[in-house]
């Protein structure tokens, strides 16, 4: 469930210079949006997957993974602001050595949403084709209800992966490979 709050279109600027006030917000299309806190068990996945995305990346010295709602600037004029789950940068976009402030100026290479019970495919597939559009080149939906994995990508066909298959991304994380049924235990 999503709740629009304010009538004023803000830029991401704006919205990241905003007092933390407790709520789990996005901004969309300058707007800020509410969001309901996820479920204990979206955490707990989140957290596992994160580590494991870490562990490889840092291993081959590929970049960085970030998680927990981190801002990603996903359109401007009206300005979005999304918030995945995880998301992997790799030093060709993000280089090494000092982070940098506020928003970063590039996209990720790969978004990691997981679906928790209250999210609707209509407005995930909004988020996905967003992402998409904003130079992210993989996209995938973690479905623990069905135990599946949906991997979208702009020159790809979609494909959903079922838990006996293995979750790869060849052409951004040569090498990554997980269990997908593994990754609901």
């Amino acid at each position: 469930m999503t709740t629009l709050l304010e009538s004023k279109l803000l830029t991401a600027e704006e919205y990241g210079r905003l007092e933390d006030d407790g709520r789990l917000t996005e901004l969309v299309r300058g707007k800020i949006v509410e969001m309901n806190r996820p479920f204990t068990s979206h955490g707990y996945l989140m957290i596992n997957i994160g580590h494991l995305l870490t562990q490889f990346v840092k291993q081959h010295g590929l970049g960085r993974v970030v998680g927990g709602d981190a801002g990603l600037v996903t359109q401007r004029d009206p300005d979005t602001i999304r918030g995945p789950d995880l998301a992997f940068y790799s030093f060709q976009r993000i280089p090494s050595g000092p982070l940098p402030d506020g928003y970063w100026p590039a996209s990720p290479e790969l978004v990691i949403e997981i679906r928790s019970k209250s999210d609707r495919w209509k407005e995930i597939l909004q988020k996905v084709a967003e992402y998409l559009c904003a130079n992210v080149l993989t996209v995938a939906v973690i479905d623990p209800v069905s135990q599946r994995v949906h991997v979208y990508s702009a020159d790809n066909e979609t494909t959903i992966l079922s838990n006996t298959e293995l979750l790869t991304f060849p052409d951004i994380l040569p090498g990554f490979e997980v269990g997908v049924g593994s990754l609901f235990e």
